[in-house]
This record gives structure tokens, C-alpha cells and sequence, in this order.
């Protein structure tokens, strides 16, 4: 009998290469939960991060694994939610409203709104640096 694969739980701040090395090996669904869970985010905002609709999402069995692109995009969130954590002093609730609210550095959009594309979690994460650094954001 063989014994069964243990899903390996998302690591803090994945470099880029290991980005990519996880995002091949697919993540499995279970971690959903986990990173939606940081600072609250609902199974729809969930679902817009990953690109997939809630009923696909919800679809998926925990032991599931993403493919390549949506692998990619949960890492890349639970990296900016623990940027913002860090950023916001592990508040979850002012992370939260921070995703939320429109940003004049995003065109007047919400990071959440952004989180449909790669290149709009380099942004979010970009205005969380500037504010690390005390720099207009």
C-alpha cells in the first residue's frame, strides 16, 4: 500500500525560482482556504486572483491540484498578503480595507481590482514597498 502524498503547505515569500518550481508542480487546492484566510478574502475575490469562477473553484477537490497559471497567481497573492501583514503590522482588517479601497498610485483602482493579472500583483506589491519606506503610495 502506498503511502499518500502530503501536500506541502505555501512557504512565506517564495523567491522567483521557486515560484516557478511550485507553480509546475501544481498547488493543490487545499491551500485556498489558507491564504484566503490570511486577511479574509471571500471564495469570489478568491476565485477573480486565481482567474477561475467561484462555481469552478469550489468544483475542486482539496487534494486537487492547480494547473501551471493558477499555482502561479496563489503564490504571487499569499506573497502580497504577507508583504501587506508585514507592511500593515499583521492587521488583517486594515489589510483588508487597503485591497478594498481605490489607490490614486493605481489609477484610482483597488489592489484587488489589479489582482487579475501578473503584472498587477508587481504593482500592488510595488505600492506596499513605498509605503515600507515611508514614500508616497
Amino acid at each position: 500500500m502506498a503511502t499518500p502524498a502530503i501536500a506541502k503547505p505555501i512557504s512565506a515569500h517564495f523567491s522567483p525560482f521557486s515560484v516557478v518550481s511550485s507553480s509546475r508542480q501544481g498547488i493543490p487546492r487545499s491551500q485556498v482556504d489558507e491564504v484566503a484566510g490570511l486577511v479574509g478574502l471571500t471564495d469570489k475575490e478568491m476565485a477573480f486572483a486565481l482567474s477561475m469562477t467561484p462555481r469552478n473553484l469550489h468544483r475542486l477537490k482539496e487534494d486537487q491540484r492547480f494547473g501551471i497559471e493558477a499555482s502561479e497567481r496563489l503564490i504571487l497573492l499569499k506573497n502580497v498578503l504577507l508583504h501587506a501583514l508585514d507592511t500593515f503590522e499583521g492587521r488583517s482588517s486594515t489589510v483588508l480595507t487597503w485591497l478594498r479601497t481605490p489607490i490614486r498610485e493605481l489609477a484610482n483602482q483597488a489592489p484587488l481590482q489589479l489582482l487579475d493579472t501578473v503584472t498587477g500583483f508587481g504593482l500592488v506589491d510595488d505600492v506596499l514597498g513605498r509605503l515600507d519606506y515611508g514614500l508616497p503610495a
